[in-house]
């Protein structure tokens, strides 16, 4: 799909947990009022220049799936850097922003009827959920499956919702595991490649990867060494500022 420019307002901001924020957008521009992409695809918003040193762009991947193609969901984090980080975290409900779309390489595939595990870290979840709320559509003949890693209690969000999806999709289970848990926490503790070290086989899997660089990479080796499969991670260059990268 080649890139297009698009106005949106910002309709809704939700704090999820104390550093994770999530926003809305609605498309405006009478031209565009209908973004189309592929499950998992990023856009780039663009960044004022008294928000970076020059005029720039922050790539976010959209956690909402196609089927909502005039409303739009990002996840921030607080935990990014770089010019630009703060941006959409400085805006209101009403403000407007710029961006352009869709980019990104991590997207949907056909599986062949593979089952699908997704492994993200904060919120390299987004691609994830866009990825599943689009699955899930459908009727599923293969099972997805989602690792999900957060620091600590007070990081986790979203669980009622993947838990709701669990309860009416017997195709799709989750696990978030906590890398710096406390004694009260009743869940997974460990990181992401902990979990994903116990998979007994992955020549069944279709892999899908998101998070910070080094857990990708991590990963990546680890699913190698158990066999073959492929695996699907973000292929943006180093210039590009991601807002999806994790914890």
């Amino acid at each position: 799909m080649k890139p297009s420019r698009y106005s949106a307002r910002i309709e809704e901001i939700r704090d999820l947990a104390p550093n994770i924020r999530e926003l809305t957008l609605s498309l405006v521009d009478p031209d565009h009022r209908t973004f189309h992409f592929l499950p998992g695809q990023s856009i780039a918003v663009e960044i004022e220049p008294t928000h970076a040193q020059v005029s720039s762009v922050r790539y976010y991947s959209l956690a909402s799936p196609p089927s909502h193609a005039t409303r739009l969901t990002l996840l921030l984090s607080l935990a990014d850097q770089g010019d630009g980080a703060t941006y959409l975290f400085e805006q209101s409900e009403g403000d407007m922003v710029q961006f352009h779309g869709p980019h990104g390489t991590l997207h949907l595939r056909a599986t062949e009827q593979k089952n699908i595990l997704f492994v993200a870290t904060g919120t390299g979840i987004a691609p994830f959920l866009s990825m599943l709320s689009a699955i899930l559509e459908t009727t599923p003949a293969y099972v997805i499956r989602l690792i999900w890693g957060l620091r600590s209690e007070r990081d986790v969000y979203y669980q009622e919702e993947l838990q709701a999806l669990a309860d009416t999709n017997p195709c799709f289970s989750f696990v978030t595991t906590l890398s710096r848990a406390q004694s009260t926490w009743v869940g997974e503790t460990g990181r992401v490649t902990d979990v994903v070290a116990r998979l007994p086989s992955v020549e069944d899997l279709a892999v899908y990867v998101c998070g910070h660089r080094t857990m990708v990479q991590d990963v990546t080796r680890i699913v190698r060494a158990k066999g073959h499969c492929p695996i699907y991670h973000e292929q943006f260059s180093k210039s590009q500022k991601h807002g999806n990268d994790g914890v």
